[in-house]
């Protein structure tokens, strides 16, 4: 297919052409993004952000005529799609960055956020050429990247490194929309700056709030496995893990969420969390009973240990816990200032002895 039918077939399907090209964002990044700290992947996304930057850059000031004459003007009317293309491959990985690291607790809420807006098709394609959602948009991908892309860099994440991140993306964003409002007439008579910049303002304190909520997942970390068992061996190999074995009636659990216990002996819960190639964080298996007296979740102990990212299995450490009541358990895999990595639910089944127990052991 020559360019020019590629035009005229673009042209006779302009309805639909904002959501192929988001479409099309989303299964590129799907098919080649694989772990968070790869060269390859932080090159993809500033690509994707650079170039974002660019084609809102360059279609807010098409409207004063800038390109006209120029390699830029004859493909002017294609900068939306590639606004689409590249604000749907960020949001595509912000997706599949999330999706590894969020539990099902409150934490959804946010990555809620991020499938509506990646699947917003119907307004985006009707609207993108409204530079209030551009720039609004923009921030968000801005900020939400910077969340995760400097602690990579840096080796380790605090509120300190998130206010940073935060900092930066707005300097940015503001810094785009002054020069580009100096630079274009047809903007300033099509936005109100003070407006706009009022709506950064609002996504701003909105992250903020969801941050300081523990309401954002903490990418880069990510449990890649969490389990209950009756005991643990370190071996040359990894661990061995003593634990009950699944139920086929229960075929969507990887492993048991019942442990039959036998008073006296300890509990053992083994968690493999990954994090980036040397990256440094205190981690803490927070146990948790459920009172059904109460009916509210009692806090029991608090355990910390350090993981050093790196292996693609991730970084396995196991606590453990004696004197343990019968009843349903959990324990919150959190990082030091308490946002949820992931949580192993489970429950304490008392026996006398450990027949009714069916258990496996497994090599992590």
């Amino acid at each position: 297919m020559t360019f020019s039918r590629f035009k005229s077939y673009l042209r006779k399907n302009r309805r639909y052409a904002p959501v192929f090209f988001f479409i099309c964002g989303f299964i590129w990044d799907t098919l080649t993004l694989g772990r968070i700290d790869r060269l390859y992947d932080r090159v993809v996304l500033l690509t994707h952000l650079s170039s974002l930057t660019a084609c809102i850059y360059l279609y807010n000031l098409a409207g004063d005529g800038k390109w006209e004459g120029t390699v830029i003007g004859k493909y002017q009317d294609y900068l939306p799609l590639a606004i689409q293309f590249f604000l749907g491959g960020l949001c595509s990985a912000f997706v599949i960055y999330f999706s590894r690291s969020v539990s099902f607790t409150k934490t959804l809420s946010f990555f809620v956020i991020l499938l509506v807006l990646l699947f917003a098709n119907e307004l985006l394609k009707k609207r993108i050429s409204n530079k209030y959602l551009q720039f609004s948009a923009y921030f968000f991908v801005n900020f939400t990247f910077l969340t995760f892309f400097i602690p990579v860099l840096v080796k380790s994440m605090s509120t300190f490194v998130f206010l940073v991140s935060g900092a930066l993306s707005i300097t940015i964003t503001l810094a785009l929309i002054t020069y580009i409002y100096r630079e274009s007439p047809s903007t300033r008579a099509e936005i109100s700056k003070r407006k706009l910049v009022g709506m950064i303002g609002g996504i701003y304190l909105l992250i903020n709030s969801f941050y300081f909520l523990n309401l954002i997942p903490p990418v880069p970390l990510a449990l890649k496995d969490g389990l209950v068992a009756y005991n643990i061996d370190r071996v040359d190999e990894g661990y061995e893990i003593t634990h009950e074995r699944t139920s086929l009636l229960k075929f969507w659990e990887n492993y048991s969420t019942t442990l039959y216990h036998d008073e006296g002996s300890p509990i053992y819960v083994f968690t493999s969390i990954f994090a980036p190639t040397a990256f440094s964080q205190t981690i803490a298996h927070r146990w948790k009973w459920y009172n059904p007296a109460a009916k509210s979740w009692e806090i029991t102990d608090r355990i910390n240990y350090e993981i050093t990212g790196g292996r693609d299995g991730g970084f396995r450490g196991y606590t453990y816990k004696s004197g343990v009541t019968e009843g349903r358990w959990r324990v919150e895999v959190i990082t030091e200032n308490n946002r949820i990595v992931g949580i192993v639910n489970f429950e304490v089944i008392a026996v006398s002895d450990q027949s009714a127990a069916s258990s496996i052991t497994t090599l992590f």
